[in-house]
């Protein structure tokens, strides 16, 4: 039965409005008497699958139009009043730790190198490379011709063009074949409805073709026609593909594709080898592509192979082949095959590396004598070489207990150089150019630390939790070198668990602030990611989300009862759908806790995925479940953390939003804070801090997001009674 709320109200509440703030400290010691805001509640009747649900803080929730209208109407008042009241009480609550967090703040931004630069590559004639200057926020985008002793090219000043916008993102940066035109996009709300812009390189002008709402443009090979997305206006679905050619009026872009599957995504991208424009239709059990060369784009796309419930594949071109990567055949953790250009459906694929059932399949890297996969073994990455006539296969050895790794940029075939990035709980991020033949590593850069940063001052661990179920459950932790379990060690666990993502133990220079004053930090590697394969996800997924959270739940008991840290002194933290991860374990088992941290956090689960006017709804139900069938409906609603709020004790909980943001709307952690303070039983703190200015990704710029990382940490290390 589609969902069809009711049009039922009852108010019970007035709204208080502002929070009252009482500047005297009075009896509650460092904190303020400042009473939290109340929300009005007005009982909204939902009824689905013959359940009533009331849903007091549905009014919380305002259209585009409603944000963006020069004149707020009266709903759009009240919601922008109680935001306020939010974010007042919350700065309230925490001034007595402006000192603190300013500290923070100056050590986090203090050991970043701002005058840096990325390692450069070269493609088709030049070397392409990003740097900052000092005391800026954005990048400058650039080039040099042929090496690095000719003239600088600044393609893109970010600095300047962010002039006047309180938020300023770019993406999408797409040279033309002939190396004279750039396309880039840009978004200046945050909401991710970004602009199609040109730029001649030769002269500086921007040219008048301007796409909105899209991401980005794909060249053909003529110089002048581009390819990009368009997506819904509503749900923000990338929904169609569309031809421009530059000079025409945008209005009289023919549309070359639409997927009305409103499961399924779609984008545009060219093959490594330039030869091929792809159109790539993805959701979360099934892809389809479709191939067009790239030198006739007034040709029509072809298919690669219909689409199928349950088959993914993925694919790039080298040669005389389509590579791709796919579970056909009961592949479920993937295997590579390749197929002839000129027959391309699943009966005329070979296998290039079989299908193992440890070792999952994530990615590959085409050269003209070698082939690299990225593959994850055990939890970890690993880089594996192979030399297309079989005499060489090995994999690259990284030395360490617990890492990131990934291949890097790298756009030529005709190369014996590998570029590949790697970074630990304690290594910075480091690029290294990879001889293939010779197995020699060259470290081309590795991101300095400033500050007098000392990697042998912290220690790095493996460790493996058992789960009620009796899986072992994979955690990296990095402690202050010499830490003894004894249970008196504050830490922060970090956990994901959604969509297949692996959360590698990579590098943050951010965490050293808590490090140097005694917090261990730890990631809890869960099912609902693929650290341990596509099962491991599956096992967090759909009918088995519940996973997730119990194994996040048994990970931080497991630390508690070895002694790594203390119920008392034990933090969580999780975004988006991390946040979601918060919400439902502090409604499982909230005694394990003294405080988390919920970013942008994904927690009114059924009603949004009831909604498929939201974006990211339709194309996730195989992520989550259809609430529209009633076994899926009732298993979200048992662990949505806005349904599951109780009248008992939770610990001190910070969550933080963006009022732009359009994959977890604002509007769903303002009703989860509105909904806890009505019922939670405990003084514990609960703060709310809303960025009006940011989307998903929070604020833009390259220093202004560590506002709310030292915000964060000074509410962590405050409620621990640590300064230094």
């Amino acid at each position: 039965m589609k969902f069809k709320p009711s049009v039922y109200f009852r108010p019970a509440m007035l709204i208080t409005g502002m929070a009252f703030l009482i500047l005297s400290c009075g009896k509650q010691g460092k904190y303020p008497s400042a009473e939290p805001p109340v929300a009005e509640k007005v009982e909204k009747m939902l009824v689905i699958h013959g359940d009533t649900r009331i849903d007091p803080y549905y009014w919380m929730r305002l259209s585009d139009e409603q944000k963006s209208a020069k004149e707020p109407g009266e709903q759009t008042r009240r919601v922008l009043e109680y935001l306020e009241a939010e974010n007042t009480y919350k700065e309230a609550m925490l001034a007595h730790t402006e000192e603190l967090q300013e500290k923070i703040f100056e050590e986090i931004v203090g050991r970043i190198k701002q005058d840096d630069a990325s390692v450069p590559y070269f493609e088709n004639g030049y070397y392409y490379y990003t740097r900052y200057e000092e005391g800026k926020e954005y990048p400058f985008y650039c080039r040099r011709k042929g090496s690095m002793d000719s003239p600088e090219e600044i393609m893109l000043d970010v600095n300047r063009m962010a002039e006047g916008h309180d938020f300023y993102s770019v993406t999408g940066l797409s040279v033309s074949p002939d190396n004279r035109l750039l396309a880039f996009a840009d978004d200046t709300v945050g909401r991710r409805r970004y602009t199609l812009r040109f730029k001649n390189l030769e002269t500086g002008e921007m040219l008048a073709d301007e796409i909105p709402n899209t991401s980005g443009g794909t060249w053909a090979s003529d110089n002048s026609t581009v390819f990009y997305t368009g997506k819904n206006l509503q749900t923000l679905r990338a929904e169609r593909i569309m031809k421009h050619v530059l000079g025409t009026d945008v209005a009289s872009d023919r549309e070359v594709y639409f997927e009305d599957d409103e499961t399924f995504s779609c984008r545009v991208f060219k093959t490594k080898s330039k030869k091929y424009l792809m159109i790539a239709s993805t959701q979360t059990l099934s892809t389809e592509y479709r191939y067009l060369d790239a030198g006739n784009p007034e040709g029509d796309f072809r298919v690669i192979q219909p689409r199928r419930r349950d088959l993914e594949y993925y694919v790039d071109h080298f040669g005389d082949h389509f590579y791709i990567r796919t579970n056909a055949g009961g592949a479920k953790n993937f295997k590579l095959v390749k197929t002839p250009v000129t027959r391309t459906t699943l009966e005329n694929w070979t296998d290039v590396i079989p299908h193992r059932p440890d070792v999952l399949l994530e990615g590959f890297e085409l050269f003209t004598g070698f082939l690299v996969v990225d593959e994850r073994l055990k939890g970890l990455t690993n880089l594996r070489v192979i030399s297309w006539d079989g005499a060489t296969d090995y994999s690259i050895d990284f030395g360490e207990e617990a890492y990131s790794a990934r291949i890097s940029v790298n756009p030529e075939f005709d190369t014996e150089t590998l570029r590949y990035s790697y970074s630990s709980l304690v290594t910075p991020n480091s690029v290294y150019d990879f001889n293939m033949r010779t197995r020699e590593k060259t470290l081309r850069k590795q991101d300095e630390v400033l500050g007098g940063y000392d990697p042998a001052k912290y220690e790095v661990k493996r460790l493996f939790a058992r789960a009620q179920d009796g899986t072992e459950i994979p955690i990296s932790m990095v402690h202050p070198k010499g830490m003894k379990p004894d249970g008196n060690n504050p830490l922060l666990l970090y956990g994901y668990g959604s969509y297949g993502s692996s959360m590698d133990a990579g590098f943050r220079s951010s965490i050293i602030s808590l490090l140097d004053r005694g917090v261990a930090y730890a990631i809890a590697h869960i099912r609902g990611g693929s650290e341990m394969g596509q099962e491991w996800y599956e096992d967090g997924k759909l009918l088995n989300k519940m996973n997730t959270f119990t194994d996040f739940n048994d990970c931080a008991a497991w630390l508690i009862e070895n002694r790594y840290t203390g119920a008392d002194k034990l933090f969580a933290m999780g975004g988006s759908a991390g946040g979601l991860l918060i919400g439902a374990v502090i409604n499982l088992r909230p005694e394990l806790y003294r405080g988390v941290i919920a970013s942008v956090p994904f927690v009114d689960v059924v009603t949004t995925m009831l909604d498929e006017s939201i974006p990211l709804t339709t194309f996730e139900y195989d992520e989550w479940g259809n609430p529209n069938d009633s076994v899926y409906y009732r298993y979200m609603l048992s662990y949505s953390p806005y349904d599951n709020v109780q009248a008992m004790d939770y610990p001190h909980i910070l969550v933080t939003t963006g009022y732009w943001d359009s994959q977890v709307q604002y509007w769903e952690p303002a009703k989860w804070v509105a909904k806890l303070r009505d019922m939670k039983t405990d003084n514990n703190l609960l703060l709310f801090h809303i960025n009006m200015d940011a989307g998903h990704g929070g604020q833009s710029g390259r220093f202004r997001r560590y506002r709310e990382t030292a915000m964060e940490y000074a509410f962590m290390l405050d409620l621990l009674g640590i300064e230094e």
